[in-house]
């Protein structure tokens, strides 16, 4: 037997171009980055816009929940990063963080750290809990730095790939890296990991209209994942599910089987391009969000068997 997935079309959500989805853990809520410099908290049982902030006039690459924290953290094309409390909807910092556009946040699972990286191709360390001071700078990159990635596994160590064409691994007590990689002919623009058990692998999509996945312990590319005509521009594993997702500039977005990386399906967005990929639950079922040219898409995941001769 083997495994299939369709996606059934639950909800268009027409906006502005999405450039990144962050989904809440707990509260039905997607936080929704907007090229035009806004960033929306969507909620997805109600299919509601229940609040717009107006961040910049410049574009909004990514924006995270820090939920322990009742925030939201903002970076945006002017350089700055911006904290929100969420539920009293109050700025609560605001401070010029790079000197080029911020193209990618992540949030530690436990400490109180936020990650950033920018087209000034530096990485940096904040702690909020010393008034949000820069407390590392990891340096290594030699072009724009499009996303930085926490180790589910090891949290102390992170991911990063930039437009250079490498990946890297850094701990975070080191301004230097601990494994870089070449991993593509073109700039890497979005990257995961796939851990299962004990294993770990990592995910990389570029502008050579492949992905990659990586073995990290050997440092080999185990798997190529060929068929999109145009860069892939964002990626996610299923938490739950043994699928991997890959968007593309050429308008649609593909699943793959996470256990032996075959092609199970592409469908076009008919929304555009896909900037961001995204997972929840909604009444029993798993769903992939979708942010694109022109809006978002909420689908149904739809699971299957198949018999090889299905296939």
């Amino acid at each position: 037997m083997t495994f299939a997935i369709e996606i059934e079309k639950k909800h268009v959500q027409k906006s502005e171009r999405v450039k990144s989805l962050e989904i809440h853990p707990t509260e039905p809520w997607i936080l929704v980055g907007l090229y035009t410099g806004t960033v929306q908290r969507w909620n997805y049982q109600s299919q509601t816009v229940e609040k717009n902030y107006q961040v910049s006039e410049s574009p909004v690459r990514s924006a995270k929940f820090i939920a322990r924290e009742k925030s939201i953290i903002v970076g945006s094309d002017d350089h700055f990063i911006r904290v929100y409390n969420y539920t009293t909807d109050e700025k609560t910092k605001e401070f010029k963080a790079h000197d080029d556009y911020i193209r990618s946040l992540a949030v530690h699972p436990i400490l109180p750290y936020v990650l950033s990286c920018s087209d000034d191709m530096m990485i940096k360390l904040w702690d909020w809990e010393k008034d949000w001071a820069c407390t590392q700078v990891f340096k290594g990159h030699n072009h724009y730095v499009m996303k930085v990635v926490f180790n589910p596994k090891e949290n102390q160590t992170f991911t990063s790939v930039s437009l250079d064409c490498s990946m890297k691994m850094w701990n975070l007590s080191s301004s230097d890296p601990i494994l870089e990689l070449e991993a593509h002919s073109k700039g890497i623009n979005c990257v995961d990991f796939l851990t299962c058990d004990d294993k770990q692998w990592l995910i990389t999509g570029s502008d050579d209209y492949t992905a990659k996945v990586w073995d990290l312990q050997t440092q080999i590319c185990v798997q190529i994942l060929e068929g999109h005509k145009n860069n892939i521009s964002a990626l996610a594993v299923h938490p739950a599910l043994p699928a991997l997702f890959t968007g593309s500039e050429d308008g649609t977005f593909s699943v793959w089987d996470a256990t032996n990386y075959r092609l199970l399906n592409t469908q076009i967005s008919e929304l555009g391009r896909v900037w961001a990929i995204g997972f929840t639950r909604l009444e029993g079922s798993h769903m992939l969000i979708l942010g694109c040219d022109e809006g978002m898409i909420m689908g149904k995941i739809v699971c299957s068997e198949s018999t090889p001769e299905e296939d």
